[in-house]
């Protein structure tokens, strides 16, 4: 037998002949019904082939030497420039006590009067230079011994300099009455003309990934020996009503999710995965605001900072990934920190982003103790003492705050352990796709079939009944 005939016994697609055929009306419906039904059907496998989801995943975090950025805009209305101080440690041993670069401090007005934007100067208070011609010049530390960060060693040239050489000494400052420097620097005249003013905190600070705290205080903060210590003098001997009442308008640690990142996570939380529903709502501190006529009183909020990782399709391409399956793109890893600009740090290729989520309980005493009967908690006593302001600290680890050394140790933001990598894939994979189609075509026919096989069969059993 030829070699045709042997693959044509093979053939299991029979043919009939031009003339045995039957074309029916019924079966041209049929047939363009099919045909539209598998378009739609073939759209839909292509829209669930082109439809993007967000994978969540928990791994340990095992990242190294990483910084985080802590984003604030933070108003105190009740509480002037002059007086507030922002401090920034880690228990890595490295501290920043009220300098940090890209941080505003803004000036204003009184609450009466809308609290309207008066001045906005950056924090940056250890470049104070002495206003003379004199290069000779050393001023007098006033029995103090001249500070670490003079900018002239064994001299005070600057009233913040004589500042912090009482500081060393923890002797109270007050006004700077009878100090030269100061009283060249008009600083008494610059808290009598603020004492009724308010201040706002905005900015950027980068900081080591580790357990770490900031915290927001009256009077002049430094460190002596392993203490951080606050200057309380002008805060409760001022006229006017300072408190530490407060609004967070934002707070977030690293860079937002993108509007697509969010979007996704917004179609995820409709599509009833209840773990994308945190992801569509703000940062939890965004828009609080908390209020208190009491001098002495303190504000802590117990924070748990997360490391999250967005991972869009295609980063793979231009990212690396870590062995936990992060991101270090070309922003993080590339180059040295300090040459990437406030904001940009955590934004890698292909809008891949490297953030962090973070949880929050608050918890607020008046320093002179007492209970809570006023807000119906008899049962609710307050330790007398503290340091007034507003603390962000550790959610495992309870504060010692000691009022009588005016001494802030041990308050710090945690860091979790483990971090959450949220990637994005497709539904199916294009193989799975071409599957779909042939699936689609074959059985839409293959029903049709059927369908017409019965109505042209049915119908001529009823013309053979008709005729009977």
């Amino acid at each position: 037998m030829p070699a045709k005939g042997r693959f044509t016994r093979l053939d299991a697609f029979s043919k009939t002949v031009e003339d045995a055929r039957v074309r029916t009306s019924a079966g041209g419906i049929i047939t363009i019904t099919s045909l539209l039904v598998i378009l739609w059907l073939v759209w839909g496998e292509w829209a669930d082939y082109r439809r993007i989801l967000v994978h969540p995943e928990l791994v340990v975090d095992k990242g190294r030497g990483e910084k985080m950025e802590i984003h604030m805009n933070i108003s105190f209305p009740r509480l002037p420039c002059e007086l507030l101080t922002l401090d920034v440690m880690d228990v890595s041993g490295e501290i920043q006590s009220g300098v940090v670069h890209g941080v505003q401090k803004v000036r204003l007005s009184a609450e009466n009067e809308g609290s309207r934007v008066i001045e906005s100067k950056a924090l940056d208070l250890h470049q104070d230079e002495a206003p003379h011609m004199d290069p000779n010049y050393c001023g007098e530390c006033y029995g103090a011994p001249a500070p670490s960060s003079a900018s002239k060693p064994g001299c005070c040239n600057t009233c913040a300099e004589v500042r912090d050489a009482y500081a060393s000494v923890s002797w109270s400052f007050g006004r700077g009455e009878n100090v030269a420097q100061c009283e060249r620097e008009h600083y008494a005249e610059h808290l009598d003309a603020q004492r009724k003013e308010g201040c706002r905190i905005e900015g950027s600070i980068r900081v080591n990934k580790v357990v770490g705290n900031f915290h927001f205080a009256p009077g002049k903060s430094f460190s002596n020996g392993q203490m951080h210590v606050h200057d309380l003098e002008n805060y409760f001997r001022s006229e006017e009503a300072h408190t530490f009442t407060h609004t967070v308008h934002s707070l977030r640690f690293g860079p937002p999710m993108s509007l697509e990142a969010q979007r996704r996570f917004a179609d995820a939380s409709r599509q009833g995965q209840t773990w994308a529903t945190g992801y569509t709502q703000t940062n939890p501190l965004d828009g609080l605001t908390l209020k208190t006529d009491a001098r002495p009183y303190n504000y802590m909020y117990f924070v748990k900072v997360v490391s999250t990782a967005y991972l869009p399709l295609g980063w793979e391409s231009i990212g690396r990934k870590d062995g936990a399956g992060g991101l270090w793109g070309s922003v993080d890893s590339d180059r040295p920190h300090e040459l990437i600009a406030l904001g940009e740090y955590g934004t890698g290729p292909a809008g891949s982003i490297e953030t962090h989520q973070y949880s929050v309980t608050r918890h607020e005493r008046n320093l002179e103790g007492g209970t809570d009967a006023a807000e119906g908690h008899k049962e609710r006593l307050h330790a007398r003492g503290g340091i007034p302001g507003v603390f962000f600290v550790s959610q495992s680890d309870l504060p010692q705050i000691q009022a009588s050394s005016k001494l802030i140790r041990g308050q710090s933001y945690d860091i979790s352990p483990m971090k959450v990598i949220n990637r994005e894939k497709r539904t199916k994979t294009f193989s799975a796709f071409l599957v779909g189609v042939c699936a689609v075509i074959g059985g839409t026919l293959t029903v049709a079939a059927a369908v017409d096989r019965g109505l042209y069969e049915g119908s001529r059993r009823m013309k053979k009944l008709h005729e009977g």
